[in-house]
């Protein structure tokens, strides 16, 4: 049994329902199932979960609205939206309000499984990483405390670790806080949802060159898909960038599509 493998699944349709239950449960996480939106708010208020997925519509609730108040109570807790018909303002709204991807049903057994690990592999990561920043942050104002003159009587404020060039990943006006998963525009921090960060650090990695729809997919949310679906799943990332980084979405130069290959980003 996965030890991070606590998910939830809030949808209307039965047979889906338990057939993602099913997928799951097999590939060893936990799973618990929700009809409607009402039931589904009351389970994730009462039990913990590291990963929820939430049909957007549903006859009892819209799935953008629980999400809203699913994330004003748990803003960690990863959400993935999932819809039989796509519409792109549902979308981008949703990735607006925090969610961490979306599926098109039907939905494939191993895309599912794939990105249930990928999801959750990176919330163990972070949460390691910051347990072993606090970590380090009391050992050092443990260390300043014994070289003082004092043996340990002086102050004992934690030391501010240095901006070290693992942490910060820098490119023009542009600076990402690897650590915080922090996004700042010319010292002004600029909000961008979590799987979005993910693909403008792949981005700002391989700039200025050309990253193909496939690579971002795998390099930003960890899994491996077609090319048609990576394209797919990647412009929505994209939008939510360009809203944060270009002034002009008509004509974005910060963040060029070359059509049919990927995106690059350019930065003065």
């Amino acid at each position: 049994m996965n030890s991070e493998g606590r998910i939830l699944i809030i949808d209307d349709e039965a047979s889906l329902r338990q057939t993602m239950a099913r997928i799951l449960q097999r590939a060893g996480y936990q799973v618990t199932t929700a009809a409607n939106g009402k039931e589904g708010f009351a389970l994730v208020s009462e039990h913990p979960f590291d990963l929820l997925y939430l049909d957007i519509r549903m006859p009892d609730v819209n799935g953008l609205e629980l999400l809203k108040t699913i994330h004003a109570k748990l803003p960690d807790l990863p959400v993935i939206l999932f819809t039989a018909q796509p519409d792109v303002n549902s979308v981008v709204e949703a990735l607006r309000r925090g969610a961490t991807d979306y599926l098109l049903k039907p939905l494939n057994p191993q895309t599912l499984v794939n990105r249930t690990e990928a999801i959750l592999a990176g919330r163990q990561k972070e949460r390691r990483k910051r347990e072993l920043q606090r970590q380090i942050e009391a050992l050092q104002a443990e260390l300043k405390a014994l070289e003082s003159p004092e043996g340990g009587a002086g102050d004992s404020k934690p030391q501010q670790l240095p901006a070290s060039d693992d942490r910060f990943l820098r490119k023009g006006k542009l600076t990402l806080d690897l650590h915080t998963r922090r996004l700042t525009i010319n010292e002004r921090v600029v909000s961008l949802p979590p799987t979005s960060f993910d693909y403008l650090r792949v981005l700002a990695r391989h700039a200025p060159n050309v990253v193909d729809y496939q690579t971002l997919v795998s390099e930003a949310q960890g899994y491996e898909t077609d090319p048609h679906e990576a394209q797919e799943l990647t412009k929505w990332h994209i939008h939510q960038i360009r809203q944060a980084i270009d002034q002009d979405l008509q004509e974005p130069s910060s963040v060029i599509n070359v059509r049919g290959t990927g995106y690059r980003l350019v930065m003065g």
